[in-house]
């Protein structure tokens, strides 16, 4: 399903480029007939073409793992990111290659018309999302009712693990999902093998839960191995990806230095006290480090204690809320980045008051903390801030999903929504 649907959407882009070339030769040079364009009196049309189309090709299966180790879904970024690098690579050739006729007219507006073209199929795509049928096998009655919230996935039936009762056929196109943490009946389990037997599509429920809702159950963690076994295969890009944070760091440094002296002149006028907070967390391994912050909030705000920040919250100094809606307040953070305390992407860096509470109440709480913790992070993006326990039991899910599955191009969309995130103010507290 997942490679069907990646080359569906890859074979209706190329469509939709062919269709923007011919809009775009109708409008530049009054012909839709692509063979009888001409650049000039003595250059075709058609090197040019060939040149875009190859650039299509491979920036659609260079951004394919864009998608992630989830199920894949038609977005506008990914979309972006094909034709931002087809314009690059159609005009770094022109320019290599002297002989390749060129328009700077035409490329741009075949790449505008392509934009919209392809935006519409996405739409028409999110609209109408495609579906998994599963006949699910478990008691977990909790996993499977938020398994059925995806809207990726149809639940045709749920199977009791323990039944002695006769089972029917699996429906056509439907796939068996098995709760191996459940103990299988007799009849149960021949069910599951016969399914297996006949060629159906038979996988383990906390692989299609990992897949559909991008987050570990973590009912069904055993030690916590299965996080960090995954994680040494990640070990050798961990240098990487600090270089390439500290390098992103330093190329937008006049930008959030110029943004950042402005917020410290703001908060020196609104509120009496230093602009700048610093407060212990805990960091990778463990271990507790000083995390620097724009103080959005009164100076005795926490004399009784930390608590978690609510929203409409009394102790915010004026202005502190959009502070904290448009993450402004974090910018000292990146401080922290180029010291190697933090990384841009990983798990939010706790209190360490809270810390303490969680490795007692949260099992595997601690295997956050295999990694550098973030500025923004996979359960930022999809859960926002936490209120109490209940939420960040929910948010360890979608941390240890990360730690299990990073990458570069994970990290690159936690980026991208990071951005959609503060230009909207969503989930800011």
């Amino acid at each position: 399903m997942r490679t069907r649907f990646l080359i569906g959407v890859t074979l209706t882009d190329l469509a939709a480029l062919l269709v923007a070339m011919v809009i775009g030769s109708a409008i530049v040079f009054e012909t839709p007939l692509l063979w009888d364009a001409r650049i000039d009196v003595d250059r075709s049309l058609l090197p040019l073409l060939g040149v875009m189309a190859v650039g299509a090709v491979v920036m659609s299966f260079a951004t394919a793992s864009m998608s992630g180790h989830g199920v894949p879904r038609p977005t506008y970024g990914r979309l972006l990111m094909i034709v931002a690098g087809t314009f690059l690579l159609t005009t770094t050739t022109s320019f290599m290659v002297r002989s390749l006729p060129y328009s700077r007219l035409y490329v741009p507006l075949v790449l505008a018309i392509w934009t919209v073209l392809g935006a519409g199929h996405r739409y028409l795509r999110r609209r109408r999302p495609w579906t998994e049928r599963f006949v699910v096998v478990t008691s977990e009655k909790a996993l499977v009712d938020e398994l059925a919230e995806s809207p990726h996935v149809e639940i045709v039936r749920v199977i009791d693990p323990q039944t002695e009762e006769e089972l029917d056929p699996l429906p056509p196109g439907t796939a068996l999902v098995v709760d191996l943490r459940s103990a299988l009946s007799e009849r149960v389990a021949r069910y599951v093998s016969s399914c297996d037997l006949a060629g159906f599509d038979v996988r383990p429920l906390a692989s299609v839960y990992q897949e559909h809702l991008q987050r570990i159950p973590l009912v069904h963690l055993n030690d916590g191995w299965e996080i960090s076994i995954p994680l040494r295969s990640t070990q050798p890009w961990l240098p990487g990806k600090q270089i390439f944070d500290i390098a992103l760091v330093v190329l937008t440094a006049p930008l959030w230095l110029l943004v950042g002296a402005v917020v410290w002149t703001f908060i020196r006028i609104a509120s009496p006290g230093p602009a700048i907070f610093r407060q212990r967390r805990i960091g990778r391994g463990g271990e507790p480090f000083v995390m620097y912050k724009f103080r959005t909030m009164v100076l005795d705000a926490e004399e009784n204690g930390p608590r978690f920040a609510a929203e409409n919250d009394s102790r915010l100094i004026r202005g502190g809320a959009f502070l904290r809606r448009t993450r402004l307040d974090e910018i000292p953070q990146l401080y922290n980045v180029l010291i190697g305390d933090m990384s841009l992407v990983g798990p939010r860096a706790e209190q360490v008051p809270f810390v303490r509470q969680f490795r007692k109440r949260i099992p595997f709480y601690d295997l956050r903390h295999l990694v550098r913790p973030g500025i923004t992070g996979w359960a930022q993006v999809n859960y926002g801030y936490a209120d109490d326990a209940a939420d960040t039991i929910e948010k360890l899910s979608y941390d240890l999903y990360y730690i299990q599955h990073m990458s570069p191009a994970l990290d690159l969309q936690i980026l991208w929504k990071s951005v959609w995130i503060v230009l909207t103010g969503t989930g800011a507290r």
